[in-house]
């Protein structure tokens, strides 16, 4: 197992640039198979969530060539397998995207039910309604998702709640079915518009995306693309709660300013400064902090995955700030390590109370799912001595080269390998 070993008290200087998108590349490439052709895509995210999704995509017949650490070819000309067993996608939620890609392509798909992140309960149900609402079979047995449909006719569909997941897959799976099909109370996530224009640039006609009501046109076949990923809403925000948290000096590069504007909301509301420009971001401290009270609510408003992250900055901030989390309601596992540092947090229903200190201090610390594992980082970088990260497996799903980065800004921070569970630690 590998660690991160951080040496808190540097205030981060710099400039960092952001990588692509996790949870759009999650969507994009599964799209990639709807073509059957080769669709060349770039800014794809060196991430461990995306190398698990890769082979399982190469299972089905998708050749995958890397053209650089960050360009892919994908050509989906010899699909000739509708099944993805478990053992492919245990680790990541977001295989079930395939579902809606395959059963657009080959009216037919078997996805064994997601992993991921252990954060609360994340239904499929709004997906399973919408795929029969296309005119497909659904069953759930053996632990497998089934869908089969002899067509897919566009329909109207209203989503029972806001469903990123749903909204994507059932997009996907519309864009080769018969006739109109209409989404209501749509997500409106930055990825969503990305998964949207990507399957526009194969041919598809989606209008809406970005809006609660997106409208597709069925159209019979889609043809090959080149593509760039946008940035990482997420990675941005991280390194901005980050240079927050140290009172650094930092200039988070290569993102879009509209995206961060819930993010950059609140970090203004505290006092930090935040200057934009076209396509980055400077963040820096110069005077002590202010409490706030936070809500995650679906886009445009603040992100669930940065509420880890903003809850460790709160910790270290005078006053009493209240985190209250409305989308997932398992998101605060993280909360006894943050303690176990010397935060003053405590849990009421949904909400996190948190009474800020002056100093945390090192401590070794467990990551429960990837946006905890960032936000002990965080805690890491301004506590006072040593603190031990475990389960950075958890961070490098979604963060590329996160210590590279950080230690680019001036942190104090190592990967290592445990030896024989014995305490002994050895560089990576």
């Amino acid at each position: 197992m590998e660690q991160y070993v951080i040496r808190g008290g540097k205030k981060l200087k710099g400039s960092v640039a952001v990588s692509g998108a996790k949870n759009a590349a999650l969507g994009i490439l599964p799209a990639a198979i709807l073509s059957r052709d080769i669709c060349t895509i770039e800014n794809v995210p060196c991430v461990n969530d995306i190398k698990v999704l890769l082979e399982a995509m190469e299972d089905l017949g998708v050749k995958v060539t890397y053209l650089d650490e960050h360009t892919i070819k994908i050509d989906s000309r010899n699909v000739d397998k509708v099944v993805v067993d478990y053992e492919h996608i245990k680790k990541i939620r977001a295989s079930y995207y395939l579902l809606g890609s395959l059963l657009g392509r080959k009216k037919e798909a078997h996805v064994a039910l997601p992993g991921g992140c252990n954060i609360g309960t994340r239904p499929i149900d709004q997906h399973i309604k919408g795929f029969e609402a296309l005119g497909a079979q659904v069953s759930l047995e053996y632990g497998m998702i089934n869908t089969r449909a002899e067509k897919l006719t566009g329909t109207h569909i209203y989503f029972d709640v806001v469903s990123v997941g749903a909204t994507i897959n059932v997009m996907m799976a519309a864009v080769l079915a018969e006739g109109v099909t209409v989404l209501e109370n749509a997500a409106k996530e930055p990825h969503i518009v990305d998964v949207a224009n990507f399957l526009n640039s194969m041919g598809a006609d989606v209008k809406g995306a970005g809006t609660d009501m997106i409208k597709i046109h069925g159209v019979d076949t889609l043809h090959g693309t080149d593509y760039m990923i946008i940035p990482d809403q997420i990675e941005a925000g991280t390194y901005m709660v980050a240079a927050a948290i140290t009172g650094g000096d930092v200039t988070v590069t290569n993102l879009i300013p509209k995206h961060m504007e819930a993010i950059s909301a609140k970090l203004h509301e505290m006092g930090v400064k935040i200057e934009e420009e076209d396509e980055a971001i400077r963040v820096y401290v110069d005077g002590p902090l202010k409490n706030i009270h936070v809500k995650t609510l679906p886009y445009p408003g603040f992100p669930t995955d940065m509420q880890p992250q903003m809850t460790a900055l709160l910790s270290v901030t005078e006053g009493l700030s209240i985190m209250t989390e409305s989308i997932f309601e398992s998101r605060f596992q993280y909360i006894d390590e943050l303690n176990r540092m010397g935060a003053n947090i405590k849990l009421e229903g949904n909400s996190a109370i948190i009474k800020g200190v002056n100093q945390v201090t090192g401590a070794h610390v467990t990551s429960p799912d990837l946006r905890a594992g960032a936000a002990l980082v965080l805690a890491g970088l301004v506590a006072d001595g040593e603190t031990v990260v475990h389960h950075v497996d958890y961070i490098d799903r979604g963060y590329e080269h996160l210590e590279t980065k950080l230690k680019g800004l001036g942190a104090d921070i190592v990967r290592v390998r445990e030896k024989h569970g014995k305490g002994l630690f050895r560089a990576v």
